[in-house]
């Protein structure tokens, strides 16, 4: 890609399309466009193809769409079915029709099945059900790279898709029914200091392990995929290693400096017992992550602590 390269970051206002656009102008590249969605409704049709037809874009990065943790998601799978499925489409194939020269689409680890070997390849994908709690919006997901799959081998469009571990970091929702496990539990243990509340309460029983990485790794290997990854298929981006919530929360608990008791309430759902990629093919090309758990955590609680005071 060229520094004046036109480039569209869809979703530049969320926790991977803020640290992707901040990488962006870092690096010097002078072409980054953006639109919030009251400007340009990404699930209208309509409004995709004349924004696309107008701008004559570059590249395009799909880093938007509608996402949330567990308790969002068991509530509102139709809304995120349908809201990102219409999102994914209509940039995939309205840039087609423009000849855009490559679009990035951002997944997630949840498209694989629930009871998927580990560390998870990705010839894995399909070979087996999903995750209950999550389904409308793995399944939304599965459709978005499969079309770019499709599209790259019926048309011959340059369309490459990843899919992340669990993300945290800058620009990360600290909201109860939004978050993702990790701000949400930093949320809870800081708020227990400061309220002098002696216990917190922690979803299902803690057996569940997960894989995390923090945003400014996965910026830096989105922007080397769009720039070098030409492959056929998708590709895992992650750290390679997983830790079990337990340890996650007892571990969050230490660096905060909280005392208190820690309460699983066993008759909520744990979700899918393990998710850690393979990224063997990532690391193959010279990607790895670079942020340990342990220094993306402390300033993830350094960061809700600021928010908290402003």
């Amino acid at each position: 890609m060229d520094k004046d390269s036109k480039i569209y970051v869809a979703g530049h206002r969320g926790l991977v399309g803020s640290a992707i656009v901040k990488k962006m102008k870092a690096r010097g590249y002078t072409n980054v466009i953006t639109r919030r969605s009251d400007e340009l409704d990404l699930r209208i049709q309509s409004e995709v193809a004349c924004f696309l037809q107008s701008e004559r874009l570059d590249y395009v990065i799909l880093a938007a769409g509608r996402v949330g943790g567990i308790m969002a998601n068991i509530e509102y799978p139709a809304e995120f079915l349908y809201d990102n499925i219409m999102i994914q489409t209509n940039i995939i194939h309205q840039s087609y029709l423009v000849s855009v020269k490559k679009v990035l689409i951002l997944g997630s680890s949840c498209i694989y099945p629930r009871e998927c070997p580990q560390p998870m390849k990705e010839e894995y994908l399909l070979d087996g059900k999903l995750e209950p709690t999550n389904e409308g919006y793995a399944l939304s997901k599965i459709v978005a790279l499969k079309q770019g799959e499709y599209y790259k081998k019926q048309y011959g469009f340059n369309v490459i898709s990843v899919m992340p571990c669990n993300l945290y970091g800058y620009n990360d929702s600290f909201d109860p029914k939004h978050s993702h496990v990790l701000s949400a539990t930093v949320k809870k243990v800081v708020d227990a200091i400061d309220e002098g509340r002696e216990e917190i309460v922690m979803w299902g029983s803690g057996v569940a392990r997960r894989e995390f990485m923090n945003i400014e790794d996965m910026a830096d290997s989105c922007l080397f995929m769009l720039e070098h990854y030409e492959g056929e298929t998708f590709i895992n981006i992650g750290t390679g290693e997983d830790i079990s919530i337990k340890e996650l929360v007892e571990e969050i608990a230490r660096i905060a400096g909280y005392t208190g008791r820690i309460v699983w309430d066993t008759t909520k759902p744990d979700g899918m017992l393990r998710k850690c990629l393979d990224v063997s093919k990532m690391r193959a090309m010279g990607v790895k992550a670079k942020i340990p758990l342990s220094q993306g955590i402390e300033e993830m609680i350094s960061y809700y602590k600021k928010i908290k005071a402003e």
